[in-house]
């Protein structure tokens, strides 16, 4: 009997649908995004009387320089015998356990030395790093040599924003700070029933059942729903005369021409009528702290046996605690042990397991095998790899596909990169000074 994908789609989507309105009486239409799914069913469900500050204006965007991801960092670049950990949930790990911004904030600034850093804030700060740090803990966003904004984990000065539980775990490590402007929050426990309720159904279901797979997804959602942008953007399909119009009134982001004269112009709203179609359902202050805390509680596993790292794992030669291990929420989990591993870059290496090669190389499409990789670590190497680019045409309504060359070589973006004899051996933190990085 031969099915169609088309009519397997559907029956997926389906029972999808069914299963989420049987739970929590919502209509998946109404959700485009999984994201958006999952607010749903947490406002409808599990808020409660929760205060969770709507922040929009001059205060989003101070709170969102100081909003970065997770450190994926290359920090030696061959090893064996290598161990990979990964987090059991990390996100929602965080958003249980770690208290989050609510109600209206407290703006402070002028002298800020005796703040008492046991309030919760996000604070402007100069930063000092230790000089002693071959893993700094603080990221921060610079301009690179190639012009293009990216986010390190640098030694030496610089001006950035970090919550106020970032700053304590820096002073441990030695960083020095004057304090220059605060948002103070409240915190409350606001996520634990809506963590609890979609863990234990993963828990317990069969890794092969949609059981897990729906609860999986709602679990791993929520976070990043809250830092939307705030001002939505619109379309409008229209006439290439009218583009200097549009952009006299506009913020023009995107501009595709569709043929006829006609474009699909993508614009935000000027200023004055941000208020009018604003998104305000986001709390960019609540995806920053748990950022914030997941940076914090991975930190405590980066030492001098570290190879590299992701958002929610490391690759260490050492083995870890046996405390830290276990299945529970926020626990290590052993995911593999290398007998070689190549590390090039950030989302770029290479390792020997078993008698299998897990090779990931972010933008490639085609493999390259663990010796090609090798042959990276020589000062100056690249490979050349040819792969199928996907290109939508939309004035045409379809997908070309053309031939593209992907390069491969060991890039300096995020650390310093150390030779011996031409052979890549070690990294070293960038250095910035009033937060400009030196060569």
């Amino acid at each position: 009997m031969h099915i169609k994908y088309s009519s397997v789609l559907y029956l997926i989507i389906q029972k999808f649908s069914k299963e989420i309105f049987n739970s929590f009486k919502i209509n998946i239409i109404n959700y485009p995004t999984l994201s958006s799914l999952a607010f749903a069913i947490y406002r409808t469900v599990f808020i409660k009387d929760f205060k969770i500050p709507k922040i929009t204006g001059e205060l989003y965007n101070f709170i969102k320089k100081g909003f970065t991801g997770g450190a994926v960092d290359v920090y030696k670049p061959y090893g064996k015998n290598i161990y990979r950990y990964d987090v059991n949930s990390l996100y929602p790990f965080i958003m249980k356990n770690f208290p989050m911004p609510v109600n209206k904030p407290i703006f402070m600034e002028g002298d800020l030395s005796e703040f008492n850093l046991n309030q919760f804030a996000f604070m402007e700060v100069e930063v000092q790093a230790p000089k002693n740090l071959n893993i700094p803990f603080l990221q921060t966003r610079i301009i690179n040599k190639k012009g293009s904004q990216i986010t390190v984990s640098p030694l030496g000065n610089w001006t950035g924003i970090y919550t106020s539980n970032e700053i304590k775990k820096a002073m441990e490590l030695g960083y020095n700070f004057k304090f220059l402007r605060a948002v103070i929050f409240e915190t409350e426990n606001i996520f634990n029933d809506f963590v609890d309720y979609f863990y234990n159904i993963k828990k317990n279901s069969d890794k092969n059942t949609s059981e897990y797979t729906i609860s999986k997804f709602i679990l791993n959602s929520l976070s990043g729903r809250f830092a939307l942008e705030p001002y939505l953007e619109k379309h409008i399909i229209t006439d290439n005369s009218n583009l200097l119009d549009l952009a006299t009134k506009f913020s023009i982001n995107n501009v595709i021409k569709l043929g006829k004269d006609k474009i699909l112009v993508s614009y935000i709203l000027d200023k004055d009528n941000y208020n009018k179609f604003n998104n305000s359902n986001i709390s960019i202050p609540i995806s920053a702290n748990i950022t914030a805390n997941a940076r914090i509680w991975m930190y405590q596993f980066k030492n001098e046996d570290l190879f590299y790292s992701d958002t929610d794992s490391i690759d260490t030669s050492r083995l870890l605690n046996p405390k830290f291990i276990g299945l529970e929420l926020g626990k290590m989990k052993l995911e593999y042990i290398f007998k070689e591993a190549i590390y090039l870059a950030p989302k770029a290496y290479g390792a020997k397991y078993s008698n299998f090669e897990l090779i990931k190389i972010k933008g490639s499409k085609n493999l390259v095998s663990f010796e090609d990789l090798k042959t990276l670590l020589t000062k100056n190497n690249k490979l050349e790899i040819n792969q199928e680019k996907w290109i939508k045409d939309i004035s045409k309504g379809n997908i070309a596909i053309h031939k593209d060359i992907y390069t491969l070589m060991v890039t300096d973006n995020k650390r310093k990169l150390i030779y011996n004899n031409n052979q890549f051996i070690d990294t070293k933190p960038l250095i910035l000074k009033n937060g400009k990085l030196l060569d």
